[in-house]
């Protein structure tokens, strides 16, 4: 070959980048490789997500509304006996924090005593309720009681 010949590149002047290294894409055999998002897949995905963890939020809430629930019918339920217990006979001073039984005679009225159904032996004419413990705040929580137990 005669002297330098110019070169002449065999590739379209349109299909060559002047700074490749700012394509939105890989110029090279060995690039990374960048693939598309599709734009649909991603959004389902994001609100599949959502509604996930709305779902579970929602499910904690409903726990926290059953147990929040539960303890107001057990707070309910304290006040009744409570009310029950105060108009019922009682020879002593109830203690906080101690035990006693509630028992009913046979005329329908309701009897307080420190003495438990298994103490009284053969002779028990009355019938038992509850066993139940003066709280601080001056209510009775029921510590065991008949299935049957209604006041």
């Amino acid at each position: 070959m005669s002297k330098k010949e110019a070169f002449v590149n065999p590739i379209d002047k349109d299909k060559i980048a002047e700074n490749p290294h700012l394509l939105p894409y890989a110029h090279t055999v060995g690039g990374a490789v960048i693939k598309p998002i599709d734009k649909g897949k991603m959004k389902g995905l994001a609100v599949s997500a959502m509604y996930e963890q709305s779902e579970m939020q929602l499910d904690q809430i409903r726990e926290q509304i059953n147990l929040l629930a539960t303890q107001a019918q057990q707070i309910k339920d304290r006040v009744e006996v409570s009310e029950s217990i105060y108009q019922a006979e009682m020879n002593f001073k109830p203690l906080i924090g101690k035990t006693y039984h509630l028992y009913q005679r046979e005329n329908g009225k309701y009897l307080v005593s420190m003495v438990a159904p298994s103490e009284w032996g053969r002779k028990n004419v009355l019938d038992f309720k509850a066993t139940v413990k003066l709280l601080a705040d001056h209510t009775w929580d029921i510590l065991d009681k008949p299935e049957n137990f209604e006041i």
